[in-house]
């Protein structure tokens, strides 16, 4: 699935990097103080990094594609990690809000909480995890040989509930690339008692 966006970073930049995201970021920003660090993973274009930026907080991307990745950091002006997020040690890093949006789309379901609970061991504190994934069931098979995993609310909040994650916000939004997506977005933060508890 990766190939797929380092081979077609330009074209995946050209279709997401103008989109405005402040209808899904703006819940999470007016919650950030100003100066707050955020990790932005899937970070993809860079387009959420630059907004964020722009507000004031202090943005870092995270990205598996290479092409992306550089993309990313040329149109933001912030830093992007490379890794894969499904193996990468996050507990090495701190944070005060994670940013999801997509970047787990394409995770197979039974793989899902074992990689959101490794990423959030990059908050710090009482920190925020602002992500999005595609409303539906069983899976949607784009025509550029993509898969995306999709999802019923009760599913999800299962998952998040079994993570210590309080839901502070939930939206829906029709894509704006693509009308027949639903996008699901969860604004929440982590339970700081059980952080401590673990580490």
């Amino acid at each position: 699935m990766s190939d797929y966006y380092n081979e077609h970073y330009r074209e995946y930049f050209e279709s997401t990097f103008f989109v405005d995201p402040s209808s899904f970021l703006t819940p999470l920003s007016e919650r950030l103080a100003q100066g707050a660090t955020v990790l932005d993973i899937g970070c993809g274009s860079g387009r959420d990094l630059l907004w964020l930026k722009k507000k004031g907080f202090q943005p870092t991307g995270f990205e598996y594609a290479p092409n992306l990745a550089e993309i990313a950091r040329q149109h933001s002006g912030c830093p992007v990690l490379e890794g894969d997020f499904s193996t990468f040690d996050f507990s090495q890093l701190r944070f005060d809000a994670l940013l999801l949006v997509g970047a787990l789309v394409h995770v197979e379901r039974t793989r899902i909480k074992p990689i959101l609970s490794k990423i959030c061991k990059a908050l710090s504190g009482e920190g925020y995890v602002y992500l999005t994934l595609k409303e539906g069931q069983g899976q949607q098979h784009a025509d550029d040989g993509r898969i995306f995993t999709l999802w019923p609310q009760d599913d999800l909040e299962k998952i998040f509930t079994e993570l210590n994650l309080t839901i502070l916000d939930i939206s829906k939004q029709v894509s704006k690339i693509r009308k027949s997506d639903v996008w699901l977005g969860y604004l929440m933060k982590m339970k700081r008692y059980e952080i401590d508890s673990e580490r």
